[in-house]
């Protein structure tokens, strides 16, 4: 997911010492809104999958749907 794709420029981002507070609320705040963006897309492909390409996943048509369903800010 997003998260592990951004991980090493958000902790060097979050690791600069000269970043304003404003500017680390504005970072965590981008971050969040990337993540939930991305969980948002997959969400909606696994939605789209057919049931041959859900078993080559290891899922069934039932557990997709669930997850697929899931609110984008829930993980």
């Amino acid at each position: 997911m997003a998260h592990a794709t951004y991980a090493p420029q958000i902790a060097y981002l979050g690791g600069q010492s000269n970043l304003s507070p404003l500017a680390v609320v504005a970072l965590r705040v981008a971050v969040a809104v990337t993540v939930w963006s991305e969980r948002r897309r997959t969400r909606l492909h696994l939605k789209r999958l057919d049931d041959h390409l859900l078993r080559d996943i290891g899922l069934d048509r039932l557990t997709a749907q669930r997850e697929a369903n899931r609110k984008f800010w829930l993980m």
